[in-house]
């Protein structure tokens, strides 16, 4: 038995109606979703944390997500994990006709946008199933920095977008005016609405400049977390607490502690 058959019959073993584990009996694709995106999380911080041991051990765990998924959808009749294995791999040689393809395929080499005109016929052949939007496919689960990145970018393939980067600066002081002036009627829903806006018309800023902003957030929340453990560290070891300094104090303490640590 290879390593992969045993952990799908792990998966049934647990998923047995007679001996199985309750806890997993119980639950369903909606239950086990959240764990399947927070071990993807998981995959992604040990990546960041460049921890090879932690990151086989979270790639294992993202893998139970998928076979924990694929056994649900066996027991209801729809598909099993060979059928998930068979629809991947079909798919990655479909959408590498370079690598994959005719001899003429192969010889022009990778193209520039196919993947996503691939996909986009792929969508297409997809027929009643299918969203003919150019916002189709674009997953509402996603991070909402990462899916508005998306959005953006699907618009700006059909040609709604702005020229540079200027364009995009000015949208982000509109933005913040009329979040000021829902700032001042105090509406709680209007305040939320500019503010989401501000932040949409930013992310569009970051894909200008080529930029992940899912991963630029992430350093910096490392880089402040990093700065702010430092500054306690000191203000402990002067006997003080936080509540000991006023703001401009605490600034000094904040620019010594990005001196120490970067």
């Amino acid at each position: 038995m290879s390593n992969l058959e045993k952990i799908l019959e792990v998966m049934r073993s647990l998923r047995d109606p007679e001996n199985g584990c309750p806890w997993d009996l119980e639950q369903d694709f909606s239950s086990i979703a959240p764990y399947t995106i927070e071990e993807a999380y998981e995959v992604a911080d040990a990546i960041e944390r460049d921890n090879m041991q932690d990151l086989r051990d979270e790639l294992g765990d993202l893998l139970f997500q998928v076979v924990f998924h694929a056994r649900m959808a066996e027991e209801a009749g729809h598909f099993d994990f060979d059928d998930v294995a068979t629809a991947l791999a079909d798919k990655m040689i479909r959408r590498h006709p370079h690598v994959f393809g005719s001899d003429a395929e192969r010889a022009a080499g990778a193209q520039e946008g196919s993947w996503e005109q691939i996909k986009e016929a792929e969508r297409t052949e997809d027929g009643d199933r299918s969203d003919r939007s150019a916002m189709a496919g674009v997953a509402r689960a996603l991070p909402a920095l990462k899916r508005a990145q998306l959005l953006g970018k699907r618009a700006g393939r059909v040609g709604f977008d702005w020229r540079d980067r200027k364009g995009v600066r000015d949208k982000i002081h509109e933005e913040l005016n009329e979040l000021e002036e829902a700032v001042g009627t105090r509406d709680v829903a209007d305040m939320e609405e500019e503010f989401g806006d501000v932040l949409f018309a930013v992310v569009n800023m970051a894909r200008h400049l080529d930029i992940d902003p899912e991963k630029a957030l992430t350093s910096a929340n490392y880089k402040f977390e990093r700065r702010f453990r430092d500054m306690e560290l000191a203000v402990i070891a002067d006997g003080k607490r936080f509540r000991d300094f006023n703001m401009e104090s605490l600034n000094r303490q904040w620019r010594a502690a990005k001196k120490r640590v970067g």
